[in-house]
């Protein structure tokens, strides 16, 4: 029978040094370094004031450590860092032995409102000494992601004075039950009672908050003046679309040097739309710009105001539009990497009808002699004449006969029904007329340039400068969803991750390994 070395799961003394659990080369190295060297905290230390009285506090610094690093492995609960202070061996030594409370995290977390900035300068100060920053190309991005908020809470304040309503009414109707009930004397009344007096408790204390909220809180009009929607829950979040439905939280924008992928700038912005953030963002990342620094955003970012400023003060940019993809011939054939639809949202149910897809404009070509030609061949005429729609825009009409349409093989495909007799004629299409380039405007100019063939090639490098940051951040770090509430909190914890980020980058360079040797 074969022999095996023994094993001894017991308790053992180790003699471990604490300071040698933090490997050079490490991100905990590079943190533990920078926190300790690079960093000025007297901001911090400034908010004690307990040297004679009051019981002691824990080091902020080793607070900042304890967060960046817990951050930087994907542990965002303040229950789970404080569990990693008392069995992970990194964090007791980056810690000291420290040992704080979740309590004590998520207060120091919330603290950092004010120092936040400062600190993130600070850190993108030791970037650039270090050579981490190019300076040639800033690419501006931002990624949607769910706050601590209910979407269920949301909406005008119409639409939450309804639910409201609904509330009460449901409590009422649970009340109206239990009275029928009792009336008839069944015997399961005093059973059901606590859970229905629960119930009626709640509904009516989600109704009471709903009403507080609509009687203190303005309502918010977004920029065209259309009252946004509004969450009691958390009322400087907002209802986002994304790909995979409707979510309630905030956008987070990035500034990203392409040279390292440092991030210049964080912020994060309650609504879906991204166009007011973009003066904003470069602003930030002023400091670190220069005159001949090319700004990149994508169509989230275009608007004819922000093209115009961005002339106006001669910043070098570029910004897409909607239609870049759509001008360009390398993405012809893009909706064929679109993913499918689910079949089953568009099943029929037996014998019924399935709908036919019918030809567009697209499907016809125009001619310069006011003239079309229809999917079958057919020649369709134009009186010429040009209108001008209430979107300003000049189309013309073409029409096909009405003899070709009802012998027309692809009617079928082309008509919604048949032809009345004497109709006069058939088919209608309409075309559009291109508003004429005026190379003057900027949005014009800006177009123009971004479709260059050296405009595709630099805004091209775009993507290989942020989206690689977002991943990092969202799959490594695992920020797939915020925890705190209002837009200052929201910015500390991103601006937290974008901390780490850049430390990471920051790591990777040796930095303070030469003290060791």
């Amino acid at each position: 029978m074969a022999r095996y070395k023994p094993q001894d799961r017991n308790s053992m003394l180790l003699a471990v040094v604490l300071s040698e659990q933090i490997v050079p080369g490490s991100f905990a190295f590079a943190l533990d370094y920078l926190v300790d060297n690079e960093l000025d905290l007297k901001a911090m230390d400034a908010k004690f004031k307990n040297d004679e009285v009051g019981a002691s506090a824990y080091d902020p610094r080793v607070m900042l450590k304890i967060v960046l690093l817990a951050y930087s492995q994907g542990l965002i609960s303040s229950r789970t860092i404080e569990q990693a202070c008392q069995r992970n061996v990194q964090f007791i030594a980056i810690s000291g032995d420290s040992q704080p409370s979740h309590a004590h995290i998520a207060k120091f977390v919330c603290s950092l409102s004010d120092q936040i900035k400062p600190l993130f300068s600070q850190v993108l100060m030791t970037c650039d000494a270090q050579g981490l920053i190019g300076r040639e190309m800033f690419a501006i991005d931002g990624v949607k992601l769910p706050s601590n908020a209910s979407k269920e809470r949301s909406g005008t304040h119409e639409e939450l004075r309804h639910r409201a309503d609904r509330l009460e009414k449901a409590a009422d109707k649970i009340l109206a039950l239990h009275q029928t009930q009792d009336k008839q004397g069944l015997e399961q009344t005093q059973v059901l009672e606590p859970k229905r007096q629960t119930q009626m408790d709640a509904l009516r204390k989600e109704a009471a908050r709903t009403r507080e909220f609509l009687s203190t809180t303005p309502k918010r009009i977004g920029s065209k003046g259309k009252e946004l929607k509004s969450n009691v829950t958390d009322p400087q979040s907002a209802k986002m679309a994304t790909s995979k439905g409707v979510m309630q939280g905030y956008a987070a924008q990035a500034a990203v040097d392409s040279a390292h992928q440092i991030i210049i700038a964080a912020d994060v912005i309650g609504s879906g739309s991204e166009q007011a953030m973009l003066l904003p963002m470069i602003e930030q990342a002023s400091p670190y710009r220069t005159p001949d620094t090319l700004v990149t955003a994508d169509a989230g970012y275009h608007s004819d105001a922000n093209i115009a400023q961005l002339m106006a003060q001669g910043i070098p940019a570029m910004v897409a539009d909607n239609q870049m993809r759509y001008r360009d011939e390398r993405f012809a054939e893009q909706d064929k990497y679109k993913g499918k639809p689910d079949p089953l949202s568009e099943k029929k149910a037996t014998g019924q009808e399935q709908e036919v897809k019918r030809f567009g404009p697209k499907d016809f070509s125009f001619n310069d002699n006011n003239t079309a030609t229809c999917p079958a061949g057919k020649l369709m005429t134009s009186a010429g004449t040009i209108y001008l729609s209430s979107r300003g825009l000049h189309y013309q009409t073409y029409t096909a006969k009405e003899i070709d349409c009802n012998a027309c093989a692809l009617s079928g495909q082309c008509l919604k029904g048949p032809i009345k007799p004497n109709y006069g004629r058939g088919r209608q299409v309409t075309r559009f007329v291109p508003k004429p380039k005026d190379t003057a405007n900027p949005s014009e100019r800006m177009r123009q340039a971004i479709d260059s063939p050296k405009g595709r090639q630099l805004y091209s490098q775009r993507f290989g400068t942020v989206e690689p940051v977002f991943a990092n951040i969202r799959h490594n770090k695992r920020l797939t969803r915020l925890n705190h509430r209002g837009r200052t909190k929201v910015n500390t914890q991103w601006n937290l991750y974008c901390m780490v980020h850049n430390i990471e980058k920051l790591s990777k360079t040796g930095m303070g390994q030469h003290k060791t040797q």
